[in-house]
């Protein structure tokens, strides 16, 4: 047992999994969760998410050694200056949101003396939300990164490294600013670029009726499964990571305006070297065991 009691605060598919990974490895003494929403709430106790789930963000951090922030990172301040004057002297308060720089600058000033602010990024999940979307496997050979803040304890970042390595998570630690360029790379952008995508094809489908949705193709089917992820997660990420992002986007413009001109220009030989490069990054992601190339993401029929 690596901590007597853990708090979730937010019950989505990353705390979901939390807890059902936990239980799976005898982590934890006790699960405490707590979400906005009493429907959600309600949902919860109901699937048997959580050992407790309380009414108030104040009781299920209740002498907690650790509370993880699951909630939309637009609101991880509010939900830190709330849970503040109720934290156990000593505990670990850290997040799973995918943009650092942004919430240590509003977290970190909500942190009572004497408690351990050690932020943490899971990099795993699927295009499903809400508390009936975890599984114990989702960190399994996935990494997570943490992002300690400066006067970090040791001690306390080993401990929170343990816990997310017997989650089944590879760990790393990274700096705030380089986490969310490279997050900008892996992540932030691909999902702009397929909220764009499928936007494009809803104008033309209402021009060809219906016929881009009903013949898509799996380049497509692909962008609409990442394009069907929380709405509110990504706006708030877009907000909070503007810089980082916008420079990726920038990059990527460029590429697309070379390879514009090299179709343009019928330059088959720009083209066929760019895609066998890209091809052997897909590949390396396959080899690194990110990924598999079996069909449909390798899910079995009805998996999340």
């Amino acid at each position: 047992m690596i901590y007597n009691k853990v708090a979730l605060i937010g019950l989505g598919l990353i705390a979901s999994s939390i807890f059902w990974s936990a239980k799976r490895g005898g982590l934890v003494g006790q699960v405490s969760g707590y979400a906005r929403s009493a429907a959600t709430r309600d949902t919860a106790r109901r699937i048997g998410l959580c050992d407790v789930v309380c009414d108030t963000a104040a009781d299920a951090v209740a002498d907690a050694d650790l509370v993880i922030l699951c909630v939309p990172v637009g609101a991880m301040g509010a939900v830190a200056e709330e849970i503040r004057p109720f934290l156990k002297p000593g505990a670990v308060i850290s997040d799973v949101g995918s943009v650092k720089k942004a919430v240590i600058e509003a977290v970190q000033p909500h942190i009572p003396e004497g408690a351990h602010f050690i932020p943490a990024h899971p990099l795993a999940g699927t295009e499903h939300s809400g508390p009936e979307s975890g599984f114990a496997e989702l960190f399994d050979n996935r990494w997570c990164l943490l992002v300690p803040v400066e006067g970090s304890d040791p001690a306390k970042v080993a401990e929170l490294r343990a816990f997310w390595e017997a989650l089944g998570a590879n760990v790393e630690e990274m700096d705030a600013e380089h986490h969310d360029l490279v997050l900008a790379v892996t992540s932030h952008t691909p999902h702009l670029i397929a909220y764009t995508m499928v936007g494009v094809a809803d104008d033309l489908r209402r021009v060809t009726d219906s016929e881009v949705i009903k013949y898509s193709a799996a380049g497509f089917r692909d962008f609409t499964r990442i394009a069907a992820s929380d709405p509110t997660m990504w706006r708030d990420v877009f907000m909070t990571n503007k810089e980082a992002t916008l420079e990726i986007l920038g990059r990527f413009t460029e590429e697309l305006f070379a390879l514009q001109r090299a179709i343009r220009t019928g330059d088959g030989d720009l083209l066929f070297d760019y895609f066998t490069r890209t091809r052997a990054i897909r590949r390396g992601i396959i080899d690194a065991g990110q990924d598999t190339d079996a069909p449909n993401f390798g899910r079995a029929a009805g998996r999340k």
